[in-house]
């Protein structure tokens, strides 16, 4: 496969979920060969598993926090080189879902380039877990990706759901938005986390139900938490060919996971 990148400068500012203050991104083309990278006060950042600083409730790249929406939009919509820009501490929460960036790459355009994408492919089984959770990587013919997730809530329960880079991302994966349950809010904001989080960029469950419906699709939170596993993974450059399956997993285990892949598959 040949390299993409975008057409045209695009930008967008928002309020970060967990720092809940406003910060600034600026998207724009890059070189082939180039892959994609944050700038931060004039330094370059390659967005890969050696940048990686944080794992908590999101993923924390050269600084900034949150960063895997924006990399799994710009990974499922196929722009390899692409610089991003960020004036503040935090990648914009949105609506909480990838469809924000979708539509920022989409205005942009996506250029073909000449280079072509190395391909490796998986040859024996990677894994990844700590206790019941686990990310692991199989063999295959073509790339997949599946998550399972299990929650106490009835209105999450037990959930899985397969995607291929064939499907369209922006209408089975990105729309997807991140998602807690009301009784853990206060006791997060209380570690610093969510200071900007609200009804508008996140959907919350209690034990029985959903306190700010309509849901997206039946199955949103493991749609969003498959979201998260292809943001962490677009930081190994090269992704090898695979089944990519995840359960019950993290952004630690997303990462670790990343890690060995980088390990057995070539340089972060």
């Amino acid at each position: 496969m040949v390299q993409h990148t975008i057409g045209s400068i695009v930008s967008l500012r928002g309020i970060g979920l967990h720092s809940g203050k406003t910060s600034f991104v600026v998207l724009s083309p890059a070189q082939e060969g180039s892959g994609r990278y944050f700038t931060i006060d004039d330094q370059q950042i390659p967005a890969t598993i050696g940048s990686v600083e944080g794992t908590v409730l999101s993923t924390t790249v050269g600084g900034i926090r949150t960063v895997e929406h924006l990399l799994g939009a710009l990974w499922g919509m196929g722009i390899d080189n692409v610089g991003i820009r960020v004036e503040g501490e935090e990648i914009p929460i949105g609506d909480g879902s990838a469809m924000p960036w979708v539509e920022l790459i989409k205005k942009a355009g996506i250029v073909e380039q000449g280079a072509e994408t190395p391909a490796p492919i998986l040859d024996t089984p990677l894994f990844v877990g700590e206790g019941d959770r686990f990310v692991t990587g199989l063999p295959s013919p073509i790339l997949r990706f599946t998550y399972g997730i299990d929650f106490p809530s009835r209105a999450i329960g037990v959930q899985w759901f397969t995607w291929t880079p064939q499907a369209d991302f922006d209408r089975a994966v990105a729309p997807a938005r991140t998602f807690t349950m009301a009784s853990q809010v206060e006791q997060l904001r209380a570690q610093g986390l969510i200071q900007g989080g609200s009804l508008d960029n996140a959907i919350i469950c209690d034990q029985e139900k959903w306190l700010n419906p309509p849901l997206r699709f039946a199955d949103e939170p493991c749609r969003h938490k498959l979201l998260d596993l292809v943001g962490d993974l677009s930081l190994v450059p090269h992704l090898p060919k695979a089944h990519y399956l995840a359960y019950k997993a993290s952004h630690h285990l997303h990462t670790q996971f990343a890690r060995l892949l980088v390990t057995n598959y070539g340089k972060n």
